[in-house]
């Protein structure tokens, strides 16, 4: 099982279609807080479809508090647009963790600067960034396919 998690997210379709993501490759989704909506949102669960309930869904106060509760041994990866390490390049291992930031502005830089050998980005020409969920469903997916 891998462990996508969600600091601060924003869009609550996003996070809705990020779930099913979850559910389909028997992932866990982890929810920094704050959330930019509420749980109870009909836009997150109308995303999620009807699938939202069976979703596997951690909620935290902060990704300090998700860290202090995992294996020492757990590995995180921060997809940011500000590396030149791309996603494939990791041989991904079963529970590791893929870590994204907001929307609007992406991981905290502090964050990235103290977790710099575990950033990784998702090559792209002629655009900034991509939609969240995509963005999950391309590094989630790699990380399927090389367990199978």
């Amino acid at each position: 099982m891998f462990n996508v998690v969600l600091i601060e997210p924003e869009i609550p379709p996003n996070t809705g279609n990020i779930g099913r993501l979850c559910l389909a490759t028997r992932s866990r989704l982890h929810l920094v807080k704050p959330l930019g909506f509420s749980l109870e949102d009909r836009q997150l669960k109308r995303a999620g479809l009807d699938y939202w309930e069976e979703v596997d869904v951690q909620l935290w106060d902060s990704f300090a508090e998700l860290r202090r509760t995992q294996a020492a041994s757990a590995r995180y990866f921060f997809l940011t647009t500000k590396s030149g390490r791309p996603y494939y390049d990791v041989k991904f291992r079963d529970c590791d963790f893929l870590v994204f930031g907001r929307e609007t502005k992406g991981l905290p830089e502090n964050l990235l600067a103290s977790n710099i050998d575990n950033c990784l980005a998702i090559p792209m020409h002629s655009t900034r960034s991509l939609n969240l969920a995509t963005a999950v469903a391309i590094v989630l997916f790699e990380a399927v396919r090389q367990q199978r």
